[in-house]
């Protein structure tokens, strides 16, 4: 059997999984990760490291198993935090639960784990492992988890090859309602405690308010831009490329509605904290502009300017999970695929372009914001991944 250090969160996931490895025989380590007590960008109390802590450390010892903390909290500020005040400065979204994956979980902490003799690092992540032998050899497979309401792969979707050959999933087969039923069964404290919701460092506070901390607010104009605008759209014979780039909106398109505290505080799609009032549909920001501190709106769920037919992935930020499918500049393939967590898969064709990764749906798909990650799928296999280009 296997010397396996676990990332115990304190939550139930991870300790469920704990147990399941230790029942494989296999010889079992938890640690858990301080990724967070810097409180000068905390604006609540509500980061409950201290508790998390805690609840791994019980249930190590309901399970017999050693136990051990390890700070990586410079690191993940470095990695992850001060990314995230970049990318938003910057009129991106975004996602700090793939790049934790990616910067810390899956590399900080597991050439930790490798350096303490592990063979593996292991998680509870709802998402599972295969091998397929292919012409050019093995390769390790991210496959999506059996529970369709927990399945976490989009979260590991920038895994590599090195990682996963030494990752395992222990409840990746099961479900949810299964895990907690385990875990009540050999008395874990733990067994109903809730998910956690968010970044620990955020709290419960409104992301605006956090962001704050660092970019200051910015007075700047709310445009409402009519749907009639972009009819456009429908009328013009538009490629593949330029159907993918972003509508360049300009203040003579719209009307002036409102004004905000910053650019850099709103996401496409977004329909909350616009305090415009006065309008009967449904409003959504369509485009930010952090340049001029713009912010752009339009009416309904239908309206035009929310919706792409196609995204572009620039070369540099395209990944593989399965690098044997990589395709060459004038190839394009069909793949199922999306654009954040939970959101149903949708059918797409990839072309590689000379100028990148370019992702054309088969309808049109709502509230794409760059510097999220698409994630593109083969049945139930995620195979590759690359962070949204704001062209």
């Amino acid at each position: 059997m296997a010397k396996v250090v676990i990332g115990l969160s304190g939550g139930v996931d991870s300790s469920v999984a704990a147990f399941l490895l230790k029942e494989q025989g296999h010889e079992v380590i938890g640690l858990f990760m301080k990724n967070w007590h810097d409180t000068s960008v905390t604006i609540s109390d509500e980061c409950p490291w201290i508790d998390d802590s805690n609840d791994a450390m019980m249930v190590a010892d309901t399970l017999g198993i050693p136990f051990q903390t390890i700070d990586l909290s410079e690191t993940y500020k470095e990695r992850i935090v001060d990314y995230m005040f970049a990318e938003y400065e910057a009129g991106r979204t975004p996602n700090p639960d793939v790049l934790c994956n990616r910067e810390i979980k899956f590399d900080v902490f597991l050439k930790t784990a490798l350096q303490l003799g592990a063979d593996f690092v292991a998680t509870g992540h709802y998402c599972q492992k295969g091998e397929i032998e292919t012409e050019n050899g093995l390769y390790f497979q991210l496959l999506a988890g059996n529970d369709v309401n927990k399945d976490q792969s989009y979260f590991l979707c920038q895994l590599n090859q090195a990682q996963l050959a030494k990752s395992l999933f222990p409840i990746g087969a099961l479900t949810k309602p299964k895990v907690r039923e385990i875990a009540n069964k050999i008395g874990l404290t733990n067994a109903n405690k809730k998910d956690s919701q968010g970044l620990c460092f955020i709290g419960k506070v409104r992301l605006p308010e956090f962001l704050q901390q660092q970019l200051k607010p910015k007075k700047g104009d709310i445009i409402k831009i009519e749907s009639s605008a972009l009819v456009y759209q429908e009328t013009q014979d538009f490629t593949l490329l330029e159907s993918a780039l972003s509508l360049h909106y300009n203040r003579e398109m719209g009307k002036k509605v409102g004004e905000h505290q910053g650019a850099h505080y709103f996401t496409i799609g977004q329909r909350k904290g616009l305090n415009v009032g006065g309008m009967a549909e449904g409003i959504y920001v369509i485009a930010t502009d952090t340049k001029t501190n713009t912010v752009y709106i339009g009416m309904g769920d239908n309206h035009p300017g929310l919706h792409k037919k196609a995204l572009l992935i620039e070369n540099k930020d395209v990944h593989w999970v399965r690098p044997n499918l990589k395709l060459e500049e004038g190839e394009k393939a069909e793949y199922l695929c999306r654009i954040r967590y939970r959101q149903p898969l949708v059918k797409v064709i990839l072309h590689q372009l000379k100028e990148g990764l370019l992702i054309a749906f088969e309808t049109p798909t709502k509230a794409v914001a760059s510097g999220q990650f698409a994630a593109w799928y083969l049945d139930n296999e995620l195979v590759g991944s690359g962070v949204i280009s704001n062209y």
